[in-house]
Parts: C-alpha cells; sequence; structure tokens
C-alpha cells in the first residue's frame, strides 16, 4: 500500500458525498444519503444520533468493515475505496484500533494473551510482543492482571484490557462503539477518562458511537447524524 502522508497538512479523515444503500429498487434503505465528514488528527469526535440515524453504518465504514455504495473515502489522502482487499487488510492492521461494546475477549485466554493478539497478526517475535503487550497493559491501569482470564475480571477490567488490545499496536485512529455501554456509571467514567488521557497525552485520534449524553461530553467535537445525514457538527467543550 502506498506509504501514508504523516504531515498532518489534512484531515486524517475525508468523506465526500458518502451513500450507503441495502437492497435494491423498491426494498432499497438508504443508511447514508450523501455524508460529507473531515476529521482531524487528534481529535476525539463523539458521533451520535437515534437507532437508524446512519451514525453505525458510518462508522463501519470508516473503520473499513463495511464499504459505501457511493462517494469518497479518504484516508491520510489515500482513497479507500480504491484499495484491494489485502491493502485494506493492511490499513485495519497497522493504522486503525477497535474497541467495541461487548469486549470481544477470548475467554480462555489470559489478558496479556488477549492483548498480544494483534501482534501475532503482525507477525511481531515472541519477546518483543511480550514487552509491547505488557507497556499497553500498563497504560491502561492494568498491572498485575496480565495472567487473568476475562471471566476473572470485572466488566471495567475486560474493557480496559479490549483498550490495551487496541492501542497496542499503536493506531492513527481508534474506533470506538458504544465502549460504556455495558459499564455502570463509575467504570464508564473510569474508561472514558483513559481515552481522554489516549486522546490528549499520546495524541490518538478517537472516533466514539455513543448515545449517553454524559459520555459525549468526553469528546472535544459532537457530530449528530439523523436520517443519513450530518444533522449538526459542534465543538464541544469536554470535561477535564
Amino acid at each position: 500500500m502506498t506509504a501514508l502522508n504523516q504531515t498532518g497538512n489534512q484531515p486524517i479523515i475525508e468523506l465526500h458525498g458518502v451513500t450507503k444503500v441495502y437492497g435494491t429498487g423498491q426494498a432499497a434503505v438508504y443508511a447514508l444519503r450523501g455524508v460529507d465528514l473531515s476529521i482531524e488528527r487528534g481529535e476525539f469526535v463523539a458521533v451520535m444520533g437515534p437507532s437508524g440515524s446512519g451514525k453505525s453504518t458510518c462508522m463501519n465504514i470508516l473503520g473499513c468493515l463495511d464499504t459505501s455504495t457511493s462517494g469518497t473515502y479518504k484516508f491520510e489522502g489515500i482513497e479507500v475505496d480504491r484499495l484491494t482487499r489485502y491493502q485494506l487488510t493492511r490499513l485495519r492492521r497497522f493504522y486503525l484500533g477497535f474497541v467495541f461494546q461487548g469486549f470481544n475477549l477470548l475467554n480462555r485466554t489470559s489478558a496479556l494473551e488477549n492483548v498480544e493478539l494483534p501482534l501475532i497478526y503482525r507477525g511481531v517475535p515472541a519477546r518483543e510482543r511480550r514487552r509491547q503487550s505488557l507497556q499497553a497493559m500498563e497504560t491502561v491501569g492494568l498491572n498485575g492482571w496480565e495472567s487473568h482470564t476475562p471471566g476473572e475480571l470485572s466488566g471495567g477490567q475486560q474493557q480496559r484490557v479490549a483498550i490495551a488490545r487496541a492501542i497496542v499496536t499503536k493506531p492513527e485512529v481508534l474506533f470506538a462503539d458504544e465502549p460504556t455501554g455495558n459499564l455502570d456509571t463509575a467504570r464508564s467514567r473510569e474508561i472514558m477518562d483513559l481515552l481522554t488521557e489516549l486522546n490528549r497525552k499520546q495524541g490518538v485520534t478517537i472516533v466514539m458511537v455513543t448515545h449517553e449524553h454524559d459520555m459525549a461530553a468526553y469528546a472535544t467535537r459532537v457530530v449528530h447524524f439523523l436520517d443519513g445525514l450530518v444533522e449538526s457538527d459542534r465543538q464541544n467543550g469536554r470535561k477535564i
């Protein structure tokens, strides 16, 4: 894949006229109706909207988990729609990180082994893989929990493992889909404080889908979807 731009002179993400249509004819469902959206490097963007508004579809396209029907998606100046399947896999593996509501951890493996998984796919040698994974677990505050399986961890700890797994590859963009959806209020705040710290101190660009206004308040910017379009896009005075 062509080397990605690292100068920061252009948005890291650009959508121009992006549509997504499921089905054909009278059965066609328009999930996105011509979305224009730019995200700068280092932003923390919360994406909101009611069910069926297009926010999750947009997230899937940004994360290269789905493709658009029409329009253009550029990641660091590269037209994603023109990439081969192999190139898309490399883009996801080397530049993007994902955190989901359901944690998606392997139940029978330790926390450390879960974090190591993306590095295994990259072919990183075992010793270096362990070093980087231990560092990622330290970043999320899980020193001493490396040998525990997900069943031995609280929901908040499991999500921290999931975040460690997402950042161990040092992604350019971290996509978080309802990362606090399965957590109580106290654990939710802990996870949001962690994401804020990653954004501020490490400069990780974060795009987070959430339906909770309290969680969106942590972002620097809030984009609201409605009926497949961006209804509003505003800067946010986030929590300190």
